[in-house]
């Protein structure tokens, strides 16, 4: 299954000095952009974003995180009922990690697709304050069947949505994504949901793609060149339009059929894609939604559910970790956990993740060309993987 360590392989000629831990599958070398942050195989590369909405983090919270990763996104709600307002918690806290790591990178995050209240910029946008606002609620969506302002899911009535058909909506949603990443000192932001809302309008489904480009290519010019912009699954057809507008793509896999053995292989091949196309990737697990979680999980009626949660999480890791970097290039990056808060993850110690990695020797193989086992060597560890049976293997070099 896997075989001994070899001496490093260099797949591509004449690599710069400082590009030469930067290598592509096919290659090539990858070259950050100068507001990037630090990359390194030394352990696996890291990415964190969370959200509290009752406090802010410890300082050995802090500490914990920052020891852990150099990129982070401060979550939608985060610090909303200590300070007022979720762009003053993600002010506290790039103060905090640039305090600790003055080479971090923070991201303020911003939803397209749904109006959450937390932001100073949005608490208007509510059942009981909109109508006060006529310049407002003219930025909302109106449900098509109803003829009233439409609301997320159905059912979460005090969310509503953007409409990104509107020339005024997208121009003051740029603006204010602009000034919530300038007044928290963010080094950019993190963009969620791509879609906006097509299926309320599939008569203009391909008129509200193209405006979601628009958006988010406005954005990035009006954030500026030294401004990261990270959009949520811009990798799916969906959002091709925004693509080209990223600096960083997002694999965010919400449910269980977004981790089946081909969307894994189609995962790494757009992990290439970016890669080549100078961008970083986020390959973000949800233990939650693991195939063959159920042989996993822990019945135990006395644990609550983040500590049954962190057990399967321990008992996936080297799994959905070997998911990862079978298809990992330089500038991509793993989450780990189970949610969006604070709690689901963010705070547990893996200790797989500090192991040392090295650089990879070279593009992963498929043992057989229609079959679902896969290895990979990097200079400290051998990672085999079988998608089809969520089975795999790390052998750590001692």
């Amino acid at each position: 299954m896997l075989f001994s360590f070899t001496a490093p392989i260099l797949f591509a000629q004449n690599i710069p000095e400082k590009h030469k831990n930067l290598v592509i599958s096919d290659g090539t070398y990858f070259v950050p952009k100068e507001y990037f942050p630090g990359f390194s195989w030394q352990t696996t590369p890291m990415y964190y974003m969370f959200g509290d909405t009752d406090s802010l983090l410890a300082p050995h919270e802090a500490e914990f995180i920052a020891k852990r990763t150099n990129f982070l996104t401060i979550e939608k709600s985060h610090g909303f009922k200590p300070l007022g307002a979720a762009e003053l918690g993600a002010k506290h806290e790039v103060a905090v990690f640039k305090k600790i790591r003055p080479e971090t990178k923070v991201l303020f995050y911003f939803n397209s697709a749904y109006v959450w209240p937390f932001t100073s910029y949005t608490q208007k946008m509510v059942p009981e304050k909109i109508n006060d606002y006529p310049e407002l609620k003219n930025l909302l969506l109106i449900d098509p069947k109803t003829g009233e302002l439409a609301y997320k899911d159905g059912n979460t009535r005090h969310v509503y949505l953007w409409d990104v058909l509107n020339p005024e909506c997208r121009k003051w949603w740029v603006n204010t994504v602009v000034k919530g990443v300038d007044e928290s000192g963010a080094d950019g932001a993190f963009i969620d949901q791509m879609h906006g809302h097509f299926w309320l309008r599939e008569d203009k489904k391909e008129e509200v793609h193209k405006a979601q480009g628009e958006l988010i290519k406005e954005l990035k010019r009006k954030l500026g060149l030294n401004k990261i912009v990270l959009g949520n699954n811009t990798t799916d057809a969906i959002a091709r339009y925004a693509y080209p507008a990223i600096d960083a793509n997002m694999f965010e896999h919400y449910s269980p059929k977004l981790l089946s053995k081909e969307k894994l292989l189609q995962d790494w091949e757009d992990m290439l894609r970016l890669a080549k196309d100078g961008k970083m990737s986020i390959w973000r697990i949800g233990v939650n939604q693991g195939p063959f979680k159920e042989h996993y999980i822990t019945k135990n009626d006395s644990l609550s559910k983040n500590e049954r949660m962190f057990l399967l999480s321990k008992k996936r890791i080297e799994y959905h970790l070997a998911c990862f970097l079978i298809g990992a290039q330089p500038y991509s990056f793993f989450q780990y956990g189970w949610g969006w808060t604070l709690s689901d993850g963010s705070l547990y110690d893996y200790p797989e993740l500090q192991k040392p990695l090295g650089a990879p020797k070279g593009a992963y193989k498929r043992i057989q060309p229609d079959g679902w086992e896969f290895t990979r060597e990097f200079e400290s560890a051998k990672v085999w993987l079988d998608t089809e049976k969520g089975l795999a293997k790390i052998i750590w070099k001692k």
